[in-house]
């Protein structure tokens, strides 16, 4: 539906008796809402073709079916296939009470039963207008969301990257934006988060891109065998070396070199790597011979470099000379859209996630990021076999935590806000900030009565 200013919130009244619809159209218009009457089912769905609404408020029964309703329920069922975002508020007698319950549980906004209360049906269409522009921007942000991952996939090699929050598309432009240049990206975020992921498809959109991608990871190496790592040696330069061997620059040259956890690299090795990004030259271990590469170098880091700078075991020079352009990689925790995509990725077919396990992905905070939830997901489909995966076979440390979370609100909260609500399940479920369908499944385990 098209979204309209505050002066043109529309709502349709489809009544058969022109003076409810007269009476309705008046007491809409003194609240500056702009009001549509049609006075059949027919002319109710051809009003919504052609017209932008917000609400519509419809009979229950109509003049070729005064007793069962069931014209009613066909123009409702009508109305959310077609516009299934649509609030509908329900218009009954008292004989059509347990149908209009029983609507609300499939999608209604809420009933009323005639005659109707004046302040209580402007206020529950109110709440609904208000309701209707909240889903309204959601829907855009996701049609631009959805627009801005499309055009990242369109434009730029992205490989095979499972992403959907605003988070990691913030990130993807800008590591794609900077992988045209030639200039050295530093890139950070925590363990576990994706980092080489973000270098590979840095090194796939670059001008280098047709050659080596070369990555090595400073933490897993010995101090001492880093810089021949790097930078090569010749037979008998150390304890070990039988043989001449090219470093990871020879390797790289013409591509790009990605150094992974280059806080770990020690301070001789800084000195030599920022000789190599400032001439491009150096020498193997052992030989007085300088070599000449052009390597694009990529690093990560999961560290406070600064703070290594103070402490006077990173030298400032180097972190200036890596970190042209900074690429930030979030964590887990700060992109939760992305959970559930990749758990279902990780999953590749050979399982199915259980509701509850779904909340608990949601809940984990994920301190080993992606890493964990992939050990996790490949170890439940292991266990689950043909059932669906539990929470527990998911065993993250704070699964019972999480559950008991997950029961929130409890059941005084539910008892409270029902009360509160007069017993319009949506108004309760809307206080407590849960779905409809949310809130009829606490009310189901905590034990309530349905409000009808």
């Amino acid at each position: 539906m098209k979204a309209g200013s505050e002066m043109t919130r529309s709502v349709l009244i489809i009544d058969d008796n022109p003076a409810v619809g007269e009476a309705l159209s008046l007491a809409l218009s003194l609240h500056d809402i702009h009001p549509l009457a049609a006075l059949t089912p027919e002319q109710g769905l051809a009003l919504l073709a052609r017209e932008s609404v917000d609400v519509v408020i419809q009979d229950m029964n109509f003049t070729t079916d005064t007793t069962s309703g069931e014209e009613g329920v066909a123009l409702f069922r009508a109305i959310r296939e077609l516009h299934p975002d649509l609030p509908v508020i329900l218009l009954t007698a008292w004989t059509h009470l347990e149908t209009a319950v029983e609507l609300v549980k499939a999608g209604a906004a809420d009933y009323l039963a005639k005659p109707w209360d004046d302040s209580k049906l402007l206020a529950t269409v109110e709440n609904l207008l208000e309701l209707s522009e909240s889903t309204r921007e959601v829907t855009r942000t996701r049609r631009e969301r959805r627009r801005s991952r499309e055009m990242l996939h369109e434009k730029y090699e992205l490989d095979g990257l499972v992403f959907t929050s605003d988070a990691m598309v913030r990130t993807l432009e800008l590591a794609c934006q900077v992988a045209r240049s030639d200039v050295p990206v530093l890139i950070s975020g925590p363990n576990g988060s994706g980092k080489e992921r973000i270098a590979a498809i840095v090194h796939a959109n670059s001008a280098v891109r047709r050659g080596a991608f070369v990555a090595v990871n400073c933490g897993a190496l010995p101090g001492e065998l880093i810089e021949a790592e790097l930078f090569g040696a010749e037979a008998g330069a150390y304890t070990g070396a039988n043989k001449a061997r090219e470093g990871r620059f020879e390797l790289a040259n013409g591509g790009t070199l990605f150094l992974d956890e280059i806080g770990n690299l020690p301070l001789p090795g800084q000195m030599k790597l920022l000789r190599v990004l400032e001439t491009g030259q150096f020498e193997r271990l052992g030989s007085g011979r300088t070599r000449q590469v052009k390597v694009r170098v990529l690093s990560a880091t999961n560290a406070d470099l600064k703070a290594m700078i103070r402490a006077g075991t990173f030298r400032e020079d180097l972190y200036y000379r890596l970190n042209v352009i900074e690429v930030n990689l979030p964590g887990l925790a700060e992109r939760g859209d992305d959970i559930l995509p990749l758990a279902e990725f990780f999953l590749a077919g050979r399982g199915e996630l259980g509701d509850a396990a779904r909340e608990a992905l949601q809940a984990h905070a994920w301190p080993g990021n992606v890493r964990e939830l992939k050990n996790a997901i490949e170890r439940a489909a292991l266990l689950a076999g043909d059932a669906p995966i539990t929470p527990e076979l998911l065993n993250l440390p704070t699964t019972a935590a999480t559950s008991r979370n997950l029961d929130e609100p409890s059941r005084e909260a539910v008892e409270a806000a029902l009360q509160h609500a007069g017993g319009v399940v949506s108004r309760a479920a809307q206080q407590l900030g849960l779905s409809r369908q949310a809130l009829y499944r606490r009310m189901e385990r905590y034990g309530l009565a349905s409000p009808a």
